[in-house]
């Protein structure tokens, strides 16, 4: 089974029309996967090629238009390449003799300001040699000729990795003992294919058998009798956030308890931010916006998780009225209300789908999903933007908790 894409390490390749980027990317994959040519702008979009790449390990390299494509459509085509930036794990500005200019040293800050370590490629020493100065980390070579170019380029890229990656955290594995046993509750999901589990379960399950754990998969309504047949008991309850106030009435307080998404909260994000930002919570008032943000596009069923159930959570923690509201209330969407209950913060809701990100200066709030598709550093750039633009950002699994009440529960276990 090939490496998941938001598993892979992403290095973005990036620099001006017809300085070799495509080139350098053949070359180093071994493939024609991009098209070369002497015309400038042959590169329009992004093109993506997952690979492994010994010593590193999987990566996905993203070959980009060039920065000053003065093409027709150039304009929009930089603009997406900019955007390219908040997914990669690391950078690659590809240049020629002629050496850095503006386009380029833009770029660069925007790898500054993201903390992306880069790598300048300087392409066609064979026709002129020259020096870049200023700059730790610069490869000189030829495209074309450099038979060691692989080599050079794979030294030069180790040397560059995020420690992050290279200590790349396990999803729940470090947390507990080898041999011990994990409940994981997994509920049907109604948005899972049938026949099949969500990706971020099949992800944990894999992780503590790396780990040497006892998974022990049950639904939440055969979880109390789960606990029941376990001699000793589990030493880490994992539970899908939908399912999460139901799970801990029924694990007792000195059983360990959290969830898939706040997991991936540490391992996709920070999870110390997203705790931060949920507190803002509290602050919410009438007229608010909150934009809820998704890795993927998928079909939203009756009561999907980020249209209908954290927006009426949210609802529900927001109310003032000391009348109880059920469970189901709180899960069903427009149900909240009547005599006796109260709906909460007059809240405006978005959401919002994809890799790209929207202007935020108008939300008082950012929750973003658990990245099972997502890369780390994308995340990590959208926390940096959020925190740059005063926007408190937290997370599905961090955010429920929290509305629940349980967060402190929640998180306990990170705190060993």
């Amino acid at each position: 089974m090939k490496t998941l894409k938001s598993m892979r390490l992403h290095i973005g390749v990036f620099g001006k029309t017809n300085v070799g980027k495509s080139s350098l990317l053949n070359r180093i994959t071994n493939q024609e996967i991009s098209i070369v040519s002497d015309i400038a702008g042959t590169t329009t979009d992004v093109v993506e090629k997952s690979m492994e790449l010994l010593p590193v390990g999987p990566v996905t390299f993203l070959d980009t238009a060039g920065l000053d494509d003065s093409t027709e459509l150039g304009e929009k085509r930089i603009e997406k390449t900019m955007k390219i930036v908040n997914r990669i794990d690391v950078g690659v500005i590809v240049c020629d003799y002629n050496g850095l200019d503006d386009y380029e040293k833009e770029l660069i800050a925007k790898f500054d300001e993201l903390k992306i370590p880069y790598l300048i490629v300087v392409n066609k020493c064979d026709i002129k040699k020259t020096e870049i100065e200023g700059f730790k980390n610069v490869l000189y070579t030829s495209v074309k000729n450099d038979d060691r170019l692989v080599f050079k380029f794979k030294e030069a890229l180790v040397k560059l990795l995020p420690d992050d990656f290279v200590n790349s955290p396990k999803i729940a594995g470090d947390l507990v003992p080898e041999k011990s046993t994990v409940i994981l509750v997994i509920p049907i999901d109604k948005e899972a294919p049938k026949g099949r589990i969500i990706l971020p379960q099949v992800q944990t399950i894999r992780d503590l058998l790396d780990s040497n754990c006892l998974p022990y998969v049950v639904k939440e309504t055969e979880l109390k009798q789960a606990l029941e047949n376990l001699k000793t008991p589990p030493s880490l309850v994992i539970t899908d956030s939908q399912a999460f106030k139901q799970v801990a009435e029924i694990v007792p307080e000195e059983i360990p308890l959290t969830s898939f998404s706040i997991l991936f909260a540490r391992l996709k994000g920070d999870l110390d931010a997203f705790i931060q930002g949920a507190k803002a919570i509290d602050s919410l008032k009438d007229g608010d916006a909150v934009l809820i943000l998704e890795s993927c596009t998928h079909h939203a069923i009756e009561d999907d998780i980020g249209r209908v159930k954290i927006p009426n959570l949210l609802r529900k923690k927001t109310g003032t009225s000391e009348c109880e509201v059920t469970d189901q209330d709180m899960i069903n969407q427009n149900k909240v209300g009547g005599v006796g209950k109260k709906t909460g913060k007059n809240l405006v809701i978005h959401n919002y789908a994809g890799h790209d990100f929207p202007d935020i200066k108008d939300y008082k709030l950012i929750i973003h999903c658990g990245a099972c598709m997502t890369n780390r550093r994308e995340v990590l750039s959208r926390i940096l933007i959020a925190n740059q633009a005063g926007v408190p950002i937290t997370n599905y699994g961090v955010a429920i908790s929290y509305c629940l009440g349980i967060l402190p529960r929640a998180v306990k276990i990170f705190e060993k």
